[in-house]
C-alpha cells in the first residue's frame, strides 16, 4: 500500500491486537441473533401504511465504523515512522594495475577457451567485485603499453580489457617491461596500498629491463607485486593455422617460476601457479582477500512520527459512529 511505502513501525507487537477485530465482529453477530424473536399477528393490514425507509439497511454501519476505527487505532499504537538515512563512507583506497601477457603462447588451450580469454574473463569478474578501487591495465608481449590508466570507471576498463588480443604488439615475452610499465602507472599514486597483478605463461626473452630490476624499482615505490604463472604442467595443445585448417601441436610449458617467485618476494607479494580455469579463479579470490581496503562508515538516520493521521482517523470514525448511533440510526436500532 502506498501509505506504508518507506514506513517502519516502532512497536509492531501491537499488530496482534488485530485479532480483536474479528472477535468484536463475531460478538456483534451473536448479539444480533440473540435479539431476534417471533411475533404472531392475525393480519398484516396494520403494517400496510408503513413508509419504506433506507435507515434499516444501515443498522450495521456502527460495527463497520468501530472496526475501521479499531484498525486505525492499532496502526497508530504501532507508531509508524518514515525513515530517512544517509551515510558517510571513507576508504584508505587500493590502486591496482593488472599486467597481462598477450604473447602468442597465451593462445594455448590448456585453459578454456584459451589462456588469454580465460585470464580476461576471470580478471573482469575480479574487477567488478572491487567497485571502490582504482584499477588499470597494462599489456605486454615483445614490448608493453598501458591499455587503461588507473580509473574508478570500471565499465570503461572492462570494455578495454575485453578488446585486448594477441597480435596487438610485437610478439615475445617482456616481463620486465610489463612490470616496469605497471609500476610507472603507480609511482605517483597516493593510495594506501599499491598493487600489481602480473600474469604470464613464459620466461623473459624481450625488452630492455630485466624482471628482477623492475622488481627492485617496484620495491622502491612501495608497490607490491603478485605474480601468476599460467599454464598446465608438461605440454599444452597449441593451435596452428595450416592450409588444411587449424591443427594442434604439443607445446612445452616453460614458466620461469624462479624469477616470478623472486619478483613477488622482493616486493612483499606472493607467487601463484594456475594450471586451469578453476585454479586461476581461486588465485584471484585469494588476492581479493589479501588486498581489502579499510572502509569506515558513519550512518545517520532521521525518523519522523506518522501515527497522528491514523489517530485522527480513528477519532473521526468513533465520533461518526457515536453521532449516527444517537441521531440518524437511533430509530432503526430500537
Amino acid at each position: 500500500m502506498i501509505w506504508f511505502k518507506g514506513i517502519e513501525f516502532a512497536h509492531p507487537g501491537f499488530f496482534w491486537l488485530f485479532i480483536s477485530i474479528p472477535l468484536m465482529v463475531g460478538w456483534y453477530i451473536w448479539k444480533q441473533k440473540q435479539l431476534q424473536g417471533n411475533l404472531t399477528m392475525p393480519t398484516i393490514r396494520g403494517f400496510a401504511m408503513i413508509t419504506k425507509s433506507m435507515l434499516p439497511r444501515f443498522r450495521h454501519l456502527g460495527i463497520i465504523l468501530r472496526s475501521l476505527a479499531m484498525a486505525a487505532l492499532i496502526i497508530a499504537l504501532a507508531r509508524p515512522q518514515s525513515s530517512l538515512s544517509w551515510q558517510d563512507t571513507t576508504t584508505e583506497g587500493i590502486d591496482i594495475v593488472i599486467a597481462s601477457d598477450i604473447s602468442g603462447s597465451m593462445l594455448a588451450e590448456d585453459f578454456k577457451p584459451n589462456r588469454l580469454e580465460a585470464g580476461k574473463n576471470i580478471a573482469i569478474d575480479f574487477i567488478q567485485n572491487r567497485p571502490n578501487d582504482r584499477i588499470g591495465l597494462v599489456v605486454f608481449s615483445g614490448e608493453s603499453f598501458t591499455q587503461c590508466p588507473l580509473t574508478i570507471d570500471h565499465s570503461v576498463l572492462v570494455n578495454l580489457y575485453a578488446d585486448i588480443k594477441n597480435g596487438m604488439i610485437e610478439d615475445g615475452t617482456a616481463i620486465g617491461m610489463g612490470l616496469a610499465t605497471a609500476v610507472n602507472r603507480l609511482k605517483d599514486s597516493e593510495a594506501k596500498s599499491k598493487v600489481v597483478i602480473l600474469l604470464t605463461d613464459g620466461s623473459n626473452n624481450s625488452g630492455s629491463i630485466p624482471p628482477v630490476t623492475a622488481a627492485e624499482i617496484a620495491k622502491q615505490f612501495g608497490v607490491r607485486v603478485y605474480t601468476v604463472g599460467i599454464g598446465t604442467n608438461g605440454y599444452a595443445p597449441y593451435p596452428v593455422q595450416t592450409p588444411m585448417g587449424v591443427q594442434y601441436q604439443r607445446m612445452k610449458v616453460d614458466i620461469d617460476e624462479g624469477t616470478l617467485s623472486k619478483i613477488a618476494t622482493t616486493t612483499g607479494g606472493k607467487y601463484f601457479r594456475a594450471t586451469n580455469n578453476s585454479a586461476l579463479k581461486d588465485i584471484y579470490e585469494q588476492i581479493d582477500k589479501l588486498e581489502k581496503a579499510k572502509i569506515d562508515v558513519t550512518q545517520y538516520r532521521k525518523k519522523t512520527e506518522r501515527f497522528l493521521p491514523f489517530a485522527i482517523i480513528a477519532l473521526a470514525l468513533l465520533s461518526l459512529e457515536f453521532l449516527t448511533r444517537h441521531t440518524l440510526l437511533k430509530g432503526a436500532l430500537t
